[in-house]
């Protein structure tokens, strides 16, 4: 058997998608040319021949007789990879700026059905790599810019690769497992057969008679789950469908991208004055950007706090990255309207704990886990009502995408940034993803690109608040 159901979240984020509102995510690296090469040399092949060599990347979406409104995983028989890795030379001009604007455009385009959804684009300076420097990618202004490491301004020749997947094939940290692949020291090892995965073995997507009063009895131990957590979600929802002014949108279909870095030892010695963790940090710094962003905008800030859905992965350590997303999420109100740093980041901390003390199975945020317990037709009928419906649950997203420790290259090409994109919510303005990597946090915003055209200046908040914490540390 060569298929392998899609999973019911998987489902979900797959009937979601329109024209209007593609459901990828995606991440922006960017890379400084090995010695002696020019930026993006041989990376075309190289990257074609290593996303060849991973499985998952050769699987299609196809509908189903059985169960009635599913899908399933199926090899393409007809995989050409040539066809999802593409080289895009960027227009004269500033290398980080281009490769924001071009990226951004390119998410707002929807992957390709009938084929792996998937894509790969490698962005090239169009004066092969010696530019005057400039604000974005590997070269952002402020307190977290790269302090070390990175070539000197005026010669650093810089290439990027942009990858988005649909959210049906990865959620985050899957994303980071398929994507690895590319790297040199994830597919030196792989080649030199030291850790090579096993694959998944396929489901088949047509129950023996063996099975059928195994899967009815687990259908009725889903439906008193799902009452269960759907119970809990209503609970948590709001019933008021306007949101918060400046985090609503309607669907546009354009995408902008704006992205800051942070430095992470500046992130620590707030955490360490004053308690918590570093993701709370990252909350805290979100909430006081969006507070100048707004009031830069002349915007109200609003009574309620905009409520933030911060997902959890409910991966476990070392579970094949064929798997399907295993995601539930916390709800967070993001306190704009306090006035004081401090406050903001306690505030923050102690939602956080109550949080984790209640478990991710409580609140709105338990969205993800109801999908799970759905059966394959409603996803398929529901899926224009769910969309709808998530200005209810939430105003924006906020994610954190873990990435190795190790240093990356490409090729011999080191890795200099990584920025991650988080899908948009239909309805909905905003979203930010960060990822750690060489002592920085890279901090990537996705907006729909009508509604905030200001979307730099947002970014620049995050390195104006995070310098706002540290100034008022203890």
């Amino acid at each position: 058997m060569t298929t392998e159901l899609l999973a019911p979240l998987d489902l979900a984020f797959w009937h979601l998608e329109s024209p209007d509102h593609p459901m990828h995510l995606g991440a922006l690296a960017v890379f400084t040319a090995a010695p002696g090469t020019a930026p993006g040399d041989g990376v075309p092949e190289l990257l074609a021949t290593r996303a060849a060599a991973v499985p998952r990347l050769r699987m299609r979406v196809r509908d189903v007789l059985l169960p009635v409104g599913g899908a399933a995983w199926a090899v393409d028989k007809d995989f050409d990879v040539h066809r999802h890795v593409r080289v895009l030379p960027l227009p004269p001009g500033d290398f980080a700026a281009q490769a924001e604007l071009l990226a951004g455009e390119l998410m707002e385009r929807p992957l390709e059905r009938g084929v792996p959804p998937w894509e790969m684009y490698v962005l090239t300076p169009a004066d092969g790599g010696r530019e005057r420097g400039g604000r974005g990618p590997a070269a952002s202004a402020g307190r977290g810019a790269p302090r070390a490491g990175g070539p000197p301004a005026g010669a650093d020749r810089r290439f990027a690769v942009l990858v988005k997947m649909h959210h049906a094939l990865a959620d985050g940290m899957r994303a980071v497992a398929i994507g690895a692949g590319i790297f040199d020291q994830i597919a030196d090892v792989r080649a030199a057969g030291a850790r090579r995965a096993r694959p998944v073995p396929p489901r088949s997507w047509l129950p023996g008679p063996w099975q059928a009063a195994g899967l009815a009895r687990d259908r009725l131990e889903d439906l008193g789950r799902a009452l269960g957590i759907g119970a809990s979600v209503v609970r948590a929802s709001r019933f008021d469908p306007r949101g918060v002014a400046a985090l609503t949108a309607g669907s546009s279909g354009t995408r902008r991208l704006a992205t800051a870095v942070l430095d992470l030892t500046d992130v620590q010695l707030v955490r360490k004055t004053a308690g918590g963790s570093a993701n709370d940090v990252l909350l805290a710094t979100v909430a006081g950007a969006l507070r100048r962003w707004m009031l830069e905008r002349g915007e109200p800030l609003p009574a309620a706090a905009p409520r933030a859905l911060v997902p959890v992965s409910r991966r476990r350590p070392g579970s094949p990255a064929g798997s399907a997303n295993k995601l539930s999420a916390y709800l967070l109100g993001l306190p704009v309207a306090e006035g004081d740093a401090r406050a903001r980041l306690h505030a923050v901390r102690g939602a956080m704990d109550r949080n984790k003390s209640e478990g991710p199975a409580r609140g709105a945020g338990a969205v993800a886990l109801l999908a799970d317990a759905l059966p394959p037709l409603a996803h398929r009928l529901g899926a224009p009502l769910a969309g709808n419906a998530a200005r209810v649950l939430f105003d924006i997203l906020v994610t954190s995408v873990p990435l190795p420790r190790s240093s990356l290259s490409l090729g011999g090409s080191p890795l200099r940034a990584l920025y991650p994109m988080a899908p948009l919510a239909r309805g909905q303005s905003l979203a930010i993803a960060l990822s750690s990597y060489g002592g920085q946090v890279y901090v990537g915003l996705v907006a729909d690109g009508k509604a905030v055209p200001d979307l730099a200046r947002l970014a620049r908040g995050m390195n104006e608040e995070l310098d706002e914490l540290l100034r008022i540390a203890p």
